[in-house]
């Protein structure tokens, strides 16, 4: 090899080296509801399935106009499944879930809300207003699998905490309702 093509191999080596260590930035979105704005990093690299899912949604508006149903002080707030006047809306199929992924229920975490069934999440979620390590994946049985953590508040932790500190109720068979109606008016790519 000439000298000069063993510096273009050295050079060229070097440059996609450079350009594969460069991090690839995680999506962020913005949730404006009723009672202020909430920044979410999504963790595309560690909960690929449920990120995907969970902005296919942002992208077809489905969450505009929807509610946190549910409120439980010290807990979490969740939302992202039923209209103001408490109608469901038509969800898409259920994702694997992630929750293996590593990411713990901490403080200021978003995960999918679920039913008992491992594999049952679809469009709702919640933002843990505490650490939940009891939420957090332990085996591969139904009651210690976990709930996928798929991104974190950035920006609007004091909007959550309000949030998670309104007065509830039960309504038409649902517990810890919001006494006031906090809406989702919009959630949005940045």
């Amino acid at each position: 090899m000439t000298r000069r093509l063993i510096a273009m191999v050295i050079i060229a080596s070097f440059f996609t080296a450079f350009l594969s260590s460069e991090k690839i930035e995680n999506p962020k979105v913005l949730m404006k509801t009723s009672k202020g704005d909430i920044v979410i990093e999504l963790f595309a690299d560690k909960a690929p399935i449920t990120v995907k899912n969970f902005l296919s949604y942002v992208d077809e508006k489905f969450y505009d106009g929807t509610i946190f149903h549910r409120v439980v002080k010290g807990f979490v707030i969740q939302g992202g499944g039923l209209t103001a006047d408490f109608v469901t809306k038509k969800t898409k199929p259920p994702i694997k879930n992630e929750a293996t992924n590593g990411l713990k229920n901490l403080k200021g975490t978003i995960a999918m809300a679920r039913t008992s069934e491992v594999d049952s999440a679809t469009c709702q979620f919640f933002i843990n207003l505490v650490d939940n390590p009891f939420l957090d994946h332990k085996d591969k049985t139904p009651e210690g699998f976990g709930y996928a953590v798929f991104g974190r508040v950035v920006s609007g932790l004091e909007v959550v905490e309000a949030i998670g500190n309104v007065p509830t109720m039960t309504y038409r068979g649902y517990r810890d309702v919001p006494r006031e109606t906090i809406t989702i008016i919009s959630i949005s790519r940045l």
